[in-house]
């Protein structure tokens, strides 16, 4: 892949700017970087190059970081009481939400099975990154956040996994019930061990050195190294990396990293996950400006339609098992987590991934980039005047302007 560094420069001031302006209009950042890129798309003339934001660049160059980011910065102490809840969300959600957004893709658009899952399984790995800088600006703090954030990040992982065994169906044709337990089982152990190997022995390098500048290179060849490793033997890389990022954020509170290094290592980690957001949003504007939706618009609707009711089984259904149980979730935060599954980068990396022979690709990836603009358009515009209807941050009192 030929990188034009040019471009990467024009993106990234691009995004600077977009970072300085939703500020003063309060808008969520996603939004307003979508917005430039479908401005952005339309700068660019017939004969300019083609953006280097493939489906290998988003899956393995930009993906990594977030996954690692998030896991390693997971208050695993404030997880822990609502472990169960998180792995049910995270794992018989998605589940539910799969099946359910494939029989309406079934149904409804008579689509094939196969496609419908696929859609299902790739579109249900959620990525609320704008929801959580709104908690973030607006204060929100305690259970629920670290609930949602925890949510978000183990149903990648299922999600992913999920997508290889119907890829793994797609290859192979005929897959029982037998060999889709064998395919699952062995993926979600291997490539936990490859996380748990990867963040070990990063720990243990990181251990025997005080060097900030070190500490930081050994932190990003944990994030991509277990990516990487997991890839290479037809496993999760996002599994891995998730894992790979929980042990070196669990363990490196103590002795095993310095001060000065922890500060550098999320200092960079919240730079690069910026950057990597910026060039995913940019990239969603600019391939909405690019792509024919006339054709496929009556699709498009029933698939949001269909995303949505799949969410929404996930979520009602998965919380309901602990109504009477001391780790109920109020019905408010339900609907907020039900409306704040934003579907980004994962979605569109596993979507673009399709092999070329499988039934309904470009139609599949279509319809995704469709939802995805969907959920930062409307659930992420919308979030902040949810979050304050349902009382869970103050109405804003009225202030003059300086």
């Amino acid at each position: 892949m030929d990188i034009n560094i040019g471009l990467f420069e024009l993106l990234l001031l691009v995004s600077a700017l977009v970072a300085m302006l939703v500020r003063r209009l309060h808008m969520p950042y996603s939004v307003g970087l979508v917005i430039a890129g479908i401005s952005f798309s339309f700068l660019l003339s017939p004969g300019s190059p083609d953006l280097p934001l493939n489906n290998d660049f988003i899956y393995n160059a930009l993906l990594p970081p977030l996954i690692f980011e998030a896991a390693f910065h997971m208050q695993w102490g404030e997880v822990r009481r609502d472990f169960v809840v998180v792995q049910t969300l995270a794992v018989l959600g998605v589940l539910l939400s799969a099946g359910v957004t494939a029989a309406g893709m079934h149904f409804l658009l008579h689509w094939e099975w196969i496609s419908g899952l696929l859609f299902g399984t790739l579109i249900a790995a959620t990525d609320p990154v704008s929801v959580l800088a709104t908690f973030k600006e607006a204060g929100v703090t305690g259970r629920f956040r670290h609930l949602m954030e925890a949510e978000s990040l183990f149903n990648d992982g299922t999600a992913a996994v999920a997508f290889r065994i119907m890829l793994a169906f797609v290859a192979g044709g005929h897959v029982g019930p037998i060999d889709v337990l064998k395919i699952s089982g062995l993926m979600i152990l291997g490539s936990v061990f490859c996380g748990l190997l990867i963040g070990n022995v990063v720990l243990s390098l990181v251990h025997r050195t005080d060097d900030h500048l070190v500490e930081v290179t050994f932190a990003m060849i944990a994030a991509y190294g277990s990516f990487l490793l997991a890839d290479s033997l037809h496993l999760s890389g996002v599994l891995a990396t998730l894992i790979s990022g929980l042990t070196m954020g669990k363990r490196s509170t103590g002795d095993t990293i310095t001060k000065k290094g922890r500060e550098a290592v999320e200092a960079v980690l919240e730079y690069t996950v910026f950057a990597a957001n910026s060039f995913i949003f940019l990239f969603i504007g600019i391939q909405q400006a690019r792509r024919e939706y006339d054709t496929v618009l009556w699709s498009i609707g029933l698939a949001i339609a269909a995303v949505t009711v799949g969410r929404a089984a996930a979520v009602y259904s998965c919380c309901m098992l602990f109504s009477r149980s001391s780790l109920h979730i109020e019905m408010r935060h339900q609907h907020i987590l039900f409306w704040g599954g934003l579907r980004g980068a994962l979605a569109l990396a596993l979507a673009m991934g399709l092999p070329p022979g499988v039934p309904r690709r470009e139609e599949i990836v279509t319809v995704c980039f469709a939802v995805v603009a969907f959920s930062i358009f409307v659930q992420g515009a919308t979030m902040t005047s949810l979050l304050r209807r349902l009382g869970v941050v103050e109405r804003e009192k009225p202030h003059e302007i300086p």
